[in-house]
């Protein structure tokens, strides 16, 4: 008995909004509208991005681009502007990289040219999913504290994720050694 109601609950919570969060490929025109609004009223929340940013070790940071993400970042960005998103700007943010989960990775090394023939995969268990779209930074920017930080921008297609698994990526130098690790968890993701 106990069972059924627990089921009803989960069902009433999802329909009503109140479900777990999940990475989606593929927005409805409902999820469209909530990203929207939440890239206009991001204009002044500090830290509105929060879900979507991963911290590694030694300051090493990524942000995960969901189509939700791109879509409230335009949104944020034409709230700034005071120029509402027009629906064939907000088809063409959806339709730009819609096969490819986009991560953009900074990364900490030593030299300028550090990250140039990094390689990054995603790990799902034991699969192994390589990147369809690689851009490593060359020219590494210098930091105060003497170390580089280069801005890297990888893209995995989609049809071989899930938009509720947690993934790791593993970034690794030329000869395949590992030299930064991030996890994932698409399901605290919009």
């Amino acid at each position: 008995m106990i069972r059924p109601l627990v089921v009803s609950v989960a069902l009433v919570l999802l329909v009503a909004g109140g479900g777990a969060a999940a990475a989606s490929f593929t927005l409805d025109d409902r999820a469209k509208q909530a990203a929207l609004k939440a890239g206009e009223r991001s204009t002044l929340a500090e830290g509105f991005d929060r879900e979507w940013r991963v911290s590694g070790q030694g300051g090493e940071t990524l942000t995960v681009l969901t189509p939700f993400h791109r879509l409230l970042l335009a949104a944020r960005n034409a709230t700034f502007k005071n120029d509402p998103l027009k629906p064939a700007e907000i088809e063409r943010v959806l339709k730009q990289d819609a096969q490819r989960l986009i991560v953009w990775v900074h990364l900490r090394g030593r030299s300028e040219d550090f990250a140039r023939h990094y390689v990054p995969r995603l790990l799902d268990g034991t699969r192994d999913i390589k990147a369809t779209f690689v851009q490593n930074e060359r020219t590494a920017l210098r930091q105060d504290d003497g170390a580089y930080v280069a801005r890297c921008v990888y893209g995995f297609p989609i049809r071989d994720l899930n938009g509720g698994s947690r993934v790791e990526l593993a970034v690794a130098d030329s000869d395949g050694r590992d030299v930064s690790r991030f996890t994932i968890d698409l399901s605290g993701m919009r």
